[in-house]
């Protein structure tokens, strides 16, 4: 049985990855090229996933050919091209609160695939981590584009398959090695799409350059070691709950980075959220088998 501060150490490690794709936003719409979702996430994905593949050397072998693939695309090329298209077309603010459905989705997932339990505690969690990110990033006037919602809702219910099924398929290798399958799979199914739909990108800048970079190397092979061994250790549910974590610091670049201010409604939502992912990890915090007491008889003595 892993001991709380085990398991506490690991979920710290697991949340240092949403805390960086909380900069996601910031870096596609400051330093990316607009309008070239698709694009923009097949040079987040294949490059890094290819650049990992020489590091591990190591190719799937059977059934996990396919498998790479299948959460290639839940975790990656399809989660991304619509993180990509809701970023595009809706406030900050708004993807981020359609996104963060997510770790409700994921509770209903583990019941339905892992067989998990669902906690009334959890879903409370849940549902106090979402009220947290509307007052966070909402703002009055936060206009609705239709696709742009149907797209984040796309993308929550394709990351929560994923996470979901990456803990079901527990792979024969390491973080490292099951992180660049998933990164080239989903860079793969990334290029024809991309190819087909997108015109070609302009002539890039050294911003477009370092951002791409940045999503890559940092936002995707750097983050996804740490979120894939996360779920190898710790419960879906609890893992997704961090997730609230992003629009976190998606704020905190906004106020530190752009001047922007604080409300008293944010500063309500940071602790909601906060309270929330306590609330989640202490839901499913391992139970320390009790030590039955020792017997009070005493000991019999031969005749």
């Amino acid at each position: 049985m892993k001991t709380n501060s085990r398991y506490l150490a690991d979920v710290l490690i697991t949340a240092v990855a949403p805390a960086i794709w909380g900069s996601t936003y910031f870096v596609t719409t400051s330093f990316l090229p607009h309008g070239y979702p698709l694009t923009s996430a097949m040079l987040r994905a294949l490059p890094a996933g290819l650049l990992l593949l020489l590091i591990v050397r190591k190719l799937p072998t059977g059934v996990w050919w396919g498998r790479a693939f299948i959460l290639g695309a839940l975790n990656f090329s399809f989660f991304w091209a619509m993180l990509f298209v809701s970023a595009y077309r809706l406030p900050g603010g708004v993807a981020a609160t359609v996104g963060a459905v997510q770790p409700l989705i994921v509770i209903a997932l583990s019941s339905l695939f892992l067989g998990k339990p669902i906690h009334f505690l959890a879903v409370i969690a849940g549902l106090i981590g979402m009220s947290g990110v509307a007052l966070l990033v909402l703002t009055p006037n936060a206009a609705l584009d239709p696709v742009g919602v149907a797209a984040g809702l796309a993308g929550a219910v394709s990351m929560a398959f994923g996470t979901v099924l990456s803990r079901h398929w527990q792979p024969p290798v390491s973080s490292l090695t099951f992180t660049s399958w998933q990164l080239t799979a989903g860079g793969i199914l990334l290029v024809p799409v991309a190819f087909l739909l997108e015109p070609a990108l302009p002539a890039s800048t050294p911003a477009n350059m370092l951002g791409i970079a940045y999503l890559g190397l940092i936002g995707a092979a750097f983050t996804y070691l740490l979120w894939f061994r996360g779920l190898s250790r710790i419960e879906p549910s609890a893992a997704a709950s961090l997730g609230f974590l992003s629009p976190v610091v998606a704020t905190l670049l906004g106020w530190l980075a752009l001047g922007q201010s604080l409300s008293p409604a944010q500063i309500a939502g940071f602790a909601m959220v906060l309270a929330s992912v306590w609330l989640s990890q202490r839901t499913m915090m391992p139970v320390r088998p009790t030590r039955p007491a020792a017997s009070r008889e005493p000991a019999s003595h031969p005749a």
